[in-house]
């Protein structure tokens, strides 16, 4: 059985590599693509989802989401030092988008939509801020017990070296609205957390990103292209010759579980003060009585996985079979 996908997205070079390999991979059936603000605004990350939708051969719809965060009064800034001002390092006049596949609904209500006419049926894969998730929760708490899983990239735990990076404590994804990711983490639908833990794990070496070249038509062209303004943000700020590869872990995870190790329990994002977007996750059975203070904010809240192991040749293997 395929995995039926909706994929949450801000394109973004990383979330168009994960993109190509939902589109390639036999074990995934793409259903959707919704957008949200984050790599850039939301009309430039439609945009790219409609580019690449023509780059890709993908006929499917897309769905515009949340401009801003869910207590934010304005948008705000994007990484255009990570990611370009268009969001594709440059690339994203690759391929005219396909403007046709656009859907009338907010991304919130296209999930809601889909996952209720299937239910048990639908994966979430979420690779941007969560906002769209958190919008489609309120809307309609119901879909927690209608959807099969949630694979979300984001957040990290500290395993492996891995903290923040954006703060020492916050990932992208989750300091971009924390509200909304602690939302979604607490509700009781079943999460797997694909965070810095692991994706910092898997580099893409800039021989490996040069190999791509003149595989999969266009596309290995494209993205060794577009990975040009990437890899040089990762050269400045983390020395590596290479990228990590973020969002196609994610994906990759709902291909080959197996290739990943997962720890349990409750995860919480700190709201407030200087570890504003910090994820946390109560996976030690600390002795503290039920009605202890400390205990206060993780009485009753799911039990969810966090990965905190890869085997990062897997994952890159994974990736390359998307160009076979």
């Amino acid at each position: 059985m395929k995995h039926q996908v909706i994929y949450d997205t801000d394109p973004g070079i990383d979330d168009a590599m994960a993109l190509w390999l939902l589109a390639r991979s036999p074990a995934i059936e793409l259903r959707a693509i919704t957008t949200v603000f984050g790599n850039a605004s939301v009309e430039t990350t439609t945009r790219n989802a409609l580019s690449l939708s023509t780059l890709y051969g993908l006929k499917l719809p897309v769905a515009a989401g949340a401009p801003k965060a869910l207590a934010a009064t304005e948008e705000g800034d994007y990484p255009a030092h990570v990611h370009g001002e268009d969001g594709l390092g440059g690339l994203a006049a690759s391929a005219a988008p396909a403007n046709e596949l656009l859907d009338p609904r907010p991304a919130h209500e296209l999930i809601c939509d889909m996952v209720n006419a299937e239910p048990g049926a639908i994966t979430l894969i979420a690779v941007g801020p969560f906002t769209n998730l958190a919008l489609a929760l309120q809307h309609d708490p119901t879909i927690v017990s209608k959807v099969k899983q949630v694979i979300l990239m984001g957040g990290a735990f500290g395993t492996l070296g891995h903290a923040g990076n954006v703060t020492p404590v916050a990932e992208a994804n989750v300091i971009n609205d924390p509200e909304a990711a602690d939302l979604v983490l607490t509700a009781a639908w079943p999460i797997v957390v694909v965070g810095l833990d692991v994706t910092q794990q898997v580099v893409m070496d800039e021989d490996y990103l040069s190999s791509l070249q003149g595989r999969g038509g266009k596309v290995g062209d494209f993205l060794w292209q577009a990975t040009r303004h990437y890899q040089d943000f990762y050269s400045e700020v983390a020395g590596i010759r290479g990228i990590y590869s973020h969002d196609a872990s994610a994906v990759a995870y709902a291909i080959d579980p197996s290739a990943f190790t997962l720890r349990r329990g409750p995860i919480r994002v700190v709201c407030e003060g200087m570890a504003r977007g910090q994820t946390i996750q109560d996976h030690r059975n600390l002795g503290l009585p039920g009605g202890h203070p400390g205990r206060a904010a993780w009485t009753g809240r799911p039990v969810q996985q966090a990965c905190i192991g890869v085997d990062a040749a897997r994952v890159i293997e994974i990736f390359d079979s998307a160009f076979n």
